[in-house]
């Protein structure tokens, strides 16, 4: 049996395929960690939601945000989500929608696996949070997506505020802030606070931020963490991090991490030939 952990495919439906090819992944024998974002501007995730739907049994997801994003626009009237990019529409506007939607709410925003001591999460983790703090604020929101109270989360899902998560945050705040920080977080202040718009590489951003697993003083955690989200940052390896978004929808590399062995090691496929990073870079 082996565990490989996945970094964000984002509609990349070729490159998932030869990657699961790669690995000569079997179902009935290995397991797929999903980093999140799943979802938007590869140019297929519809086929990409269905496959990782149809191998559900043996995949683990945590959501990112542009998954999230997709489930705000879900809650939207039909007239508004016409007006998405088209890729997204096709998800929309899906026979088998209501299914996927379900299926992705019923999805995590962390998961740690006491066996293998390895815990993924799609950004990041707030600087004050131990691993048991980090679990009860996503276990929060996670239930709050798979509840029949799910549409009014996701309506006011949208905002940089609360940009700093805070034991004394209550209801829709709490929850904002723990999905801004586990799926939108790069760069954060000793607090905790986030900065939104910093996205490059580290050593450009401004003084007093730092990346979110370089923060002076943060809480020890004994686990490895396995995480996507940031392109420009590419595939890192170090304080017990490893970030494994390397930009396959801007003409990187698929990446897949093996973790159940004691030296993690890397499969990689190349984006297919006509992916390229557009003006305005990632989010």
């Amino acid at each position: 049996m082996a565990t490989y952990a996945i970094g964000d495919v984002q509609g990349c439906y070729p490159e998932l395929q030869r990657l699961l090819e790669k690995l000569r992944f079997d179902p009935a024998r290995d397991q797929l960690w999903f980093c999140g974002d799943l979802v938007n501007r590869g140019g297929q995730s519809l086929e990409t939601l269905r496959l990782i739907h149809e191998l559900r049994e043996s995949c683990v997801v945590t959501l990112g945000n542009h998954d999230l994003s997709l489930l705000a626009i879900s809650q939207r009237r039909p007239d508004a989500q016409a007006r998405v990019n088209p890729e997204l529409r096709e998800v929309l506007f899906a026979a088998d929608a209501p299914v996927l939607f379900e299926w992705m709410r019923s999805q995590k925003l962390l998961h740690h696996d006491e066996q293998l001591n390895w815990t993924m999460v799609h950004a990041g983790l707030a600087p004050m949070w131990t691993l048991k703090q980090a679990q009860r604020a996503a276990q929060d929101v996670e239930r709050e997506l798979s509840s029949p109270r799910h549409p009014r989360l996701l309506r006011n899902l949208f905002g940089n505020r609360p940009a700093v998560w805070s034991s004394r945050l209550q209801g829709l705040d709490r929850q904002r802030a723990t999905i801004n920080t586990m799926t939108r977080m790069r760069y954060c202040d000793v607090n905790g606070r986030i900065d939104f718009d910093a996205k490059d590489i580290p050593g450009t951003q401004k003084p007093g931020l730092y990346p979110w697993f370089e923060v002076p003083g943060m809480r020890r955690r004994d686990t490895r963490i396995v995480c996507g989200h940031w392109s420009a940052l590419g595939r890192f390896a170090g304080l017990g991090v490893h970030a494994i978004d390397t930009g396959c929808v801007w003409g990187g590399k698929l990446t897949a991490l093996r973790i159940d062995e004691e030296e993690p090691q890397y499969i990689t496929v190349d984006a297919e030939p006509h992916r390229h990073r557009p003006p305005g870079g990632e989010d």
